[in-house]
């Protein structure tokens, strides 16, 4: 699974991870978070996230 970075504020979504303050399970990948998820620091929606070299 491919990590994503927000061009916005530096957060990595590390799918492995997940995201449990938007209720998103460890082993969710990016692509699977719904279209109008945001990260919830900086409010950046899922167009502001690119893949992590």
């Amino acid at each position: 699974m491919e990590n994503y970075v927000c061009s916005d504020c530096g957060y990595v979504y590390d799918s492995a991870r997940g995201d449990a303050d938007s209720g998103m399970d460890p082993g969710t990948p990016f692509e699977s978070l719904p279209d109008d998820w945001e990260y919830p620091e900086c409010g950046a929606s899922k167009d502001k996230f690119e893949t992590k070299s």
